[in-house]
């Protein structure tokens, strides 16, 4: 099992991360902290500085200024022990294609031993479902075992923090829920903590319970896919056949129109339906208004929400 950070419970801890590449500012006071186990996404558009932000994390990158803590330790002084508690599957990696699957497991597996007990080989190709391809020649394998094979070699050290970069790029439907169950067991069996990068916004929903979005340098939104999609929305579409016909209404209160609905004598409501904003949705509608030059006001509105959402839930659960 992943062993956890040896700090006060968080995996990342940033405060007020600078970047600055020539006369240019690509981070301008980036703030958050991921605590121990789940999947936590960052989004952002092309450009937004997201790459740069997980190359710091992984003492790839030196920042400009502004203080980074992952697994306990500043990323630009991790030695060999700390690097062995990460792992990393970048977007595309084509190198080995003329090793075995199980031979090169088998390699990887042997650096971490000074540091740490990595996966057997065996029984880390059957969790990723690999076994089969043991003896196969890397370069025969489909893209999709490839993604697994990648992954296998990011988590054979058994890491803590595991970074992911457009994991599922150019995957069928069939793969990508397969990969999906993977790190689903990661984070529940394991106890991995997963920092995903993403431009699939469907995939980041389904993963990811906690979404930050990072826009002109900054985060301008963080919070679960359901309170990203809540705060971000201005109406909810409900649907419902009644007589016999399907009736649509687009409300501000969904859940005060529906209990109204169902109060009614005027015939029975059946194949009730509410639908809020999907998380792409509100992804787009933050991320439009920020380019639109709004940001300031789109970041307050997002928050005021944020926090009335958030508040109306506890005030409902007393």
């Amino acid at each position: 099992m992943a062993q956890p950070p040896t700090d006060a419970g968080h995996a990342i801890a940033v405060s007020d991360l600078r970047m600055r590449y020539g006369d240019k500012d690509v981070l301008k006071g980036v703030d958050f902290t991921i605590e121990a186990g789940g999947v936590t996404a960052l989004l952002g558009p092309n450009g937004a500085g997201k790459t740069t932000t997980i190359e710091i994390l992984e003492g790839f990158r030196s920042r400009s200024a502004g203080s980074v803590e992952v697994l306990g330790a500043d990323p630009e002084h991790g030695g060999e022990r700390w690097k062995a508690r990460m792992g990393i599957v970048l977007q595309e990696w084509r190198d080995n294609g003329k090793w075995r699957v199980r031979d090169l497991v088998a390699h990887f597996g042997d650096y971490y031993r000074p540091y740490a007990e990595p996966w057997g080989a065996d029984e880390l190709l059957d969790v990723v479902g690999l076994a089969t391809q043991a003896k196969q020649r890397v370069q025969r394998l489909s893209g999709g075992q490839r993604r697994r094979l990648d992954v296998a070699l990011g988590i054979i050290g058994r890491p803590a923090l595991l970074f992911l970069d457009e994991p599922t790029t150019g995957f069928d439907p069939h793969a990508r829920r397969e990969f999906h169950e993977l790190i689903h067991r990661l984070t529940d069996l394991e106890g991995t903590t997963i920092l995903l990068t993403t431009h699939d916004l469907d995939e980041a929903e389904k993963l990811a319970e906690r979404i930050l979005i990072l826009a002109g340098g900054r985060i301008i939104a963080d919070g679960s896919p359901d309170q990203l999609a809540r705060a971000a929305a201005t109406t909810a579409e409900v649907k419902w056949m009644q007589d016999g016909r399907l009736q649509v209404h687009a409300t501000d209160d969904a859940t005060a129109f529906a209990r109204k609905l169902l109060a009614t004598d005027e015939g029975a409501v059946t194949d009730l339906e509410i639908r809020r904003a999907s998380l792409e949705e509100a992804y787009m509608t933050l991320v439009e208004q920020f380019e639109a030059g709004e940001a300031e006001a789109a970041v307050d509105k997002f928050l005021s929400k944020l926090w009335l959402a958030s508040f109306a839930k506890k005030e409902a659960t007393k």
